[in-house]
């Protein structure tokens, strides 16, 4: 018998389609706010691994971010636009990662729609900066870890079990069919 299939009980799993699976994504997205953002290919020292704060999760499941024009990243999604994201929202739970395709767009008014005061960091002519574009990430496919309860019970559940070493296992995971 595998281990893996002996230690993963069927009710930990949880496999979530359309809505459901985009209110999850959003909940976890939300907990987290920012990501590794990984692109294919990557050219700059960091070889396309980077943090990256998501400005919004979009009704249809599609992850929304701001980027320079000149960025290697930019220049990585020209040349293949398949992604994936890694997120962690807590010590023990709230972890995505998720793989889809990114579209680069100028467009002023979603830029505008994405726009946040602390984004002048970067953009220091402000949301009118020529280099500013937006990243939509449109998800293939998704898998997620968390707990059933939330981090309280969980946490609680963690503490009992190391105390009477039994394992009070409180997590579910499963996968994210936006679409």
């Amino acid at each position: 018998m595998d281990s893996i299939n002996r230690n993963q009980p069927e009710d930990n799993r949880d496999d979530l389609i359309g809505a459901e699976a985009r209110a999850k994504l959003r909940e976890l997205v939300d907990t987290a706010k920012s990501c590794f953002f990984c692109t294919e290919g990557g050219t700059g020292p960091s070889r396309g691994v980077r943090p990256m704060s998501v400005q919004k999760v979009a009704d249809d499941g599609s992850l929304w971010f701001l980027s320079a024009n000149d960025s290697h990243k930019n220049l990585e999604l020209e040349r293949d636009p398949r992604v994936a994201l890694h997120f962690q929202g807590g010590a023990h739970s709230d972890f995505l990662t998720l793989r889809g395709r990114a579209e680069i767009t100028t467009d002023r008014r979603v830029i505008e729609e994405l726009w946040e005061p602390v984004v002048r960091t970067w953009f220091t002519e402000g949301k009118d900066d020529p280099r500013i574009t937006a990243i939509r990430v449109v998800p293939e496919e998704a898998y997620y870890w968390d707990t059933k309860h939330g981090t309280a019970v969980a946490g609680v559940k963690m503490l009992i079990g190391a105390a009477i070493g039994k394992t009070l296992d409180d997590s579910i995971e499963g996968t994210l069919r936006v679409r």
